[in-house]
């Protein structure tokens, strides 16, 4: 079975709420000023909506959940709203996986933007070591692309 990278159904937004609350709440350790995370990061009403409107996806390893992401498609345009993975599995290269799945699932996609806050150095190493750009910036946030 190993890795799967596929939409989340309702059912799945307790668990991935839960995930998602740890894996935010974790930026303590790498900047954040306190445990917090993007709105809705844990809210399970939010994470069922999100799976209602397909933007909801699971990261499973043998069948077990273990990360999540939220994406907006919009004609050519993908934006990477979140991604996440348990605390206890970070560093795994889960979050890679997760970043090449999103690329070649969206064919028609030409384009892939993202943010993430400027205090977060371990997330924006990441996106830039997977070749995003950085195309703006502004107090809070650091705004990336990549063509496709």
């Amino acid at each position: 079975m190993g890795l799967q990278f596929v939409k989340a159904g309702t059912a799945d937004a307790l668990t991935l709420n839960g995930i998602s609350k740890r894996a935010f709440d974790s930026d303590v350790e790498v900047g954040a000023s306190a445990p917090c995370g993007p709105p809705g990061y844990m809210s399970v009403p939010y994470h069922t909506k999100m799976a209602r409107n397909n933007c909801l996806y699971k990261l499973t390893d043998n069948g077990l959940i273990v990360g999540g992401a939220i994406l907006f498609l919009d004609k050519d345009k993908l934006n990477v709203g979140r991604i996440f993975v348990s605390p206890e599995n970070h560093r795994k290269g889960y979050g890679i996986f997760m970043m090449e799945k999103i690329e070649e699932m969206f064919p028609d996609v030409k384009e892939i933007t993202l943010d993430t806050p400027v205090w977060n150095k371990r997330t924006n190493d990441f996106y830039t070591k997977l070749g995003y750009i950085k195309t703006k910036q502004n107090d809070e946030f650091v705004y990336y692309s990549k063509l496709l």
